[in-house]
C-alpha cells in the first residue's frame, strides 16, 4: 500500500470479525513500529499483547468503568495491545536531569509516535485499530506493568468489521500559518 494512501485511509475502527490475529502478523507490525523516532533514539515503547479471549473481555467488563463505550469496543478486538513506555529516558539526560522544560512529559510524544507508526502497519496488513486512553489505573496492575513502566494507551485491533467514512477533516487554512 502506497504510504499516502495508507495515512489518508487509515479509521479508528471500533467493530471487528470474530477472527484472531496471528502473532507473526502481530510481530511485524511491532517490527516496523519500532522506526518510529524517539527522543535521542531511546526507543522506549513497549508493546504487550492480550489476545486471550476471556482475559479481553475480562478487561473489557472490569477496567473501563470509567468509560463503558470503552469495554464495548474492547469487547469486539481480536487482541488488545497495551502500549508502555519506560519511564526516564524521553528529555531526560545521562545524569537524571530534564533536558527541556517539558521534563519527562516527552515519553507521551514518543509514545504517539509509535503507536501512530503501529496503527499505520496495521492497517496496511489489513488490520483496523483503535487507540484509547480512557481506562482505569487499576488496569496497569492486572495487567502486571513493571514500575519502571507507565500505561500510555491502548490500542484494539482486528479485522475491521466495518468500513466508516473519513470524518471532516479541517483544512490547511485553518491548520496552517507562517511567521511573518
Amino acid at each position: 500500500m502506497d504510504v499516502l494512501e495508507c495515512i489518508k485511509n487509515r479509521r479508528s475502527i471500533r467493530d471487528f470479525e470474530k477472527k484472531p490475529v496471528d502473532r507473526s502478523v502481530i510481530e511485524e507490525i511491532v517490527s516496523l513500529a519500532s522506526f518510529a523516532p524517539s527522543w535521542k533514539n531511546t526507543q522506549v515503547t513497549r508493546y504487550l499483547v492480550i489476545d486471550d479471549e476471556a482475559k479481553i473481555a475480562e478487561i473489557a467488563k472490569d477496567y473501563t468503568t470509567c468509560f463503558a463505550y470503552n469495554g464495548n469496543t474492547i469487547g469486539k478486538a481480536a487482541a488488545l495491545v497495551a502500549v508502555t513506555a519506560i519511564k526516564g529516558r524521553s528529555g531526560v539526560e545521562k545524569d537524571g536531569s530534564f533536558t527541556t522544560k517539558r521534563e519527562a512529559s516527552w515519553l507521551m510524544f514518543d509514545a504517539g509516535c509509535a503507536v501512530q507508526t503501529f496503527c499505520l502497519a496495521a492497517h496496511e496488513k489489513g488490520l483496523g485499530t483503535v487507540i484509547m486512553g480512557i481506562f482505569d489505573d487499576s488496569l496497569s496492575g492486572y495487567l502486571k506493568i513493571p514500575e519502571d513502566r507507565e500505561l500510555v494507551c491502548l490500542i484494539c485491533m482486528g479485522y475491521p468489521a466495518v468500513s466508516p467514512d473519513a470524518p471532516k477533516r479541517k483544512g490547511v487554512d485553518e491548520l496552517l500559518s507562517y511567521m511573518q
